[in-house]
């Protein structure tokens, strides 16, 4: 499964991201307990949970209703304290209402927050201050926002969210600073490495507690929606009347083609021996390196040398790193992170196959897009085998067993 952030057209905040999960299926009494629970301590909010048009579309629009008295400037060490004096007031229920997953991740977000103001005010993180971020209708925006995303079960690993760009607005806007340019700064701090544009009207259509719970849910940031089956679509309504929708929208899909990040290691090497060269192939494949590719190349200079690229996970990379530092010698190794490959689903099938008389076991692998088998293909090392065993040509081998997996396939 897989769920589209889509704040493309009217930007993104935490009451529309709150609003959509409503429109997705999260129960609007049971979002409206948790948010006015987790800001009692804040000074407690009223949540009011309405269906609105929005340039002729129908959205959920959520009001959390602060007084000026709770909405004040607070630390963000002193909302972090409170904040775990809620959880554990929570966890001493004997039935929980909010989740620990809950509080983790919307911890994150305000820590996001955080990190970003410090920065652009030159503060520690113990000193800095929500101004722009009022108390109470920021923690009940981030929980309740956290709440639907792990209600609805994106939290789990085999879930992914994927965030289009953000439109930011534009023009200025009166802070507590003075006037201030629109995207605000702690907005664009956040979004550094992010796709997102300015407009389409001069408002503010972004704000730092939209763009913080953005950041913290989604997997992978694309410039357009990949393929899917689309299921389900929620729409959270903004506050302000604009001359487009202003609305959020949440696509929730199946995934078609399912994508997998890896990432790319490079360099140059013009100095090794093919002895050398072929022992650094077979340790980089041990160590967990997902493929590994060496290409001739001419380097400065006319020299001829080679390129060495690796595919590797994330959590691979460092190993992987040293080990070729290690062994080539190198001084600089190019990185290209959070790389999308797609993945054809793929399962392992295994069949006896009359081979010149006898019965031989060979494992296929079958490769499948949207239901659609896309291939099927013999294990090498099967074929190989009994190549060697039999004393029979490899391509031979080959061939019955190619003739054999379609024959299987073709009466499914």
């Amino acid at each position: 499964m897989v769920l589209i952030i889509d704040p493309q057209n009217a930007g993104i905040a935490g009451n529309m991201i709150v609003g959509a999960f409503i429109d997705l299926g999260i129960n609007p009494n049971l979002m409206k307990e948790v948010m006015e629970t987790v800001a009692n301590d804040f000074g407690g909010v009223k949540v009011h949970i309405n269906k609105i048009k929005k340039s002729g579309i129908e959205a959920t629009y959520l009001e959390v209703e602060t007084s000026k008295r709770n909405n004040t400037a607070i630390s963000y060490k002193d909302l972090s304290s409170k904040v775990d004096k809620i959880q554990y007031k929570e966890f001493e229920k004997d039935k929980q209402l909010i989740p620990k997953e809950v509080f983790d991740i919307s911890k994150r977000v305000f820590k996001r927050i955080a990190i970003s103001e410090a920065k652009i005010h030159g503060q520690t993180l113990k000193k800095v201050h929500f101004h722009e971020v009022g108390a109470a209708d920021a923690v009940a925006d981030v929980f309740g926002s956290i709440f639907g995303y792990c209600k609805l079960g994106f939290n789990h690993s085999k879930e992914k969210v994927i965030g289009l760009p953000i439109a930011l607005g534009g023009g200025t806007i009166e802070s507590c600073h003075g006037r201030i340019p629109i995207p605000a700064p702690a907005v664009i701090e956040m979004l550094k490495g992010i796709n997102c544009f300015g407009g389409p009207v001069a408002t503010e259509l972004a704000t730092p507690t939209g763009v913080a719970i953005y950041l913290e849910i989604c997997d992978e940031f694309k410039e357009f929606q990949p393929m899917i089956k689309p299921i389900n679509t929620g729409y959270g309504a903004g506050k302000k009347d604009l001359e487009f929708p202003n609305v959020l929208r949440l696509v929730q899909g199946e995934n078609i083609v399912e994508t997998q990040t890896i990432e790319v290691l490079e360099t140059n090497i013009d100095h090794l021996s093919g002895e050398t060269i072929g022992y650094l192939f077979e340790k980089l494949m041990v160590m967990g390196a997902r493929d590994v590719a060496i290409v001739p190349i001419i380097m400065k200079k006319n020299r001829p040398g080679h390129l060495l690229k690796v595919i590797s996970k994330k959590e691979d990379r460092d190993k992987l790193v040293q080990a070729i530092f290690k062994e080539t010698g190198t001084l600089g190794i190019r990185i290209s992170k959070h790389t999308h490959r797609g993945v054809a689903k793929r399962r392992i099938i295994s069949l006896d196959v009359n081979i010149n008389g006898k019965s031989e076991k060979i494992r296929f692998k079958i490769g499948c897009v949207n239901d659609e088998i896309i291939s099927s293909r013999a294990e090498y090392e099967d074929l190989k085998k009994i190549a060697i065993e039999r004393d029979i040509p490899l391509n031979n081998v080959e061939k019955i067993a190619n003739n054999q997996i379609k024959h299987y396939l073709d009466e499914k």
